[in-house]
C-alpha cells in the first residue's frame, strides 16, 4: 500500500490518521505542495491524481483519491478496528459531520485557493487571512452544534470515529492560521483528547518524512 501525501494536507492528514488508527502500514510518498512549482503539478504525478491532489492511495492495481473515500475504502476492506458504529442513525450522523468538513469548509480554505486569492486576485496578506477565518469560524459553529452530544474526548460515542479522522487535521490547520477556537469547547476538548493518543500523534504534520 503507498499513500501520496504532504504532511500539511487536511485531506491526507485525514487518510494518516486512519491507517494509524487500524494499525496498517503504507509506503508515504511526499508530494511537496510548494517545492519546485508544486510537486503536485508534475507530469508523474498527475499520471497518479489527473486532479493534481493528495493524497491518492494506491493498493494493488486500485488508485483511489478522494479522502473520504479512501477512509470508506480501509474500513470496508480492513473493518476491524471499527471507525464506523453499528447504529445506521450514528453513521449518517458522522458522515454528515465529515460532510461539513470536506464540502464546506475545507475546499474554501486549501492552498490552491489561498494562492488564487494572492496571486490572482493580488488580495494582501490581512485580507487573506480574514477570508481563512471567516470560513472556520462559520464552519466550526456549525461543528460545534453537532456535537452537542459528544463526550468531549471523540465527536461521536466512546471511540475515535471518521469524525475524528476530519476534525483533527481542520483544527491543526485552524491553530496554525492563529484562529481563536474558544468559542468551541467540545471541539477543543476533542482535539486536545484526540491529539494525546498514539495514532492521531503518528499521524501529525510535524512528525512526517517531508515535514523537515
Amino acid at each position: 500500500m503507498k499513500l501520496y501525501s504532504y504532511f500539511r494536507s487536511s485531506a491526507a492528514y485525514r487518510v494518516r490518521i486512519a491507517l494509524a488508527l487500524k494499525g496498517l502500514n503504507a509506503d508515504l510518498i511526499p508530494v511537496h505542495l510548494l517545492k519546485n512549482g508544486g510537486e503536485q503539478h508534475s507530469r508523474t504525478y498527475q499520471k497518479i491524481h489527473a486532479g493534481g491532489l493528495v493524497p491518492a492511495l494506491q493498493e494493488g492495481e486500485l488508485t483511489l483519491t478522494q479522502s473520504l473515500s479512501i477512509l470508506e475504502y480501509l474500513e470496508e476492506r480492513y473493518p476491524t478496528p471499527t471507525l464506523l458504529p453499528k447504529d445506521i442513525e450514528q453513521r449518517a450522523l458522522i458522515r454528515a459531520f465529515c460532510l461539513t468538513i470536506a464540502c464546506d469548509i475545507h475546499p474554501l480554505n486549501n492552498l490552491r485557493v489561498l494562492q488564487y486569492l494572492t496571486q490572482n486576485l493580488e488580495i494582501d496578506g490581512q485580507a487573506k487571512d480574514d477570508w481563512y477565518a471567516h470560513w472556520i469560524h462559520l464552519g466550526f459553529a456549525n461543528l460545534e452544534q453537532q456535537l452537542h452530544q459528544s463526550n468531549g474526548q471523540y465527536c461521536f460515542g466512546d471511540q475515535a470515529s471518521f469524525a475524528d479522522c476530519c476534525l483533527i487535521p481542520q483544527v491543526y490547520n485552524a491553530y496554525r492560521f492563529h484562529i481563536d477556537l474558544s468559542a468551541y469547547p467540545k471541539i477543543q476538548s476533542i482535539y486536545r483528547h484526540c491529539t494525546a493518543l498514539p495514532a492521531f500523534q503518528q499521524a501529525a504534520p510535524e512528525n512526517q518524512p517531508d515535514a523537515n
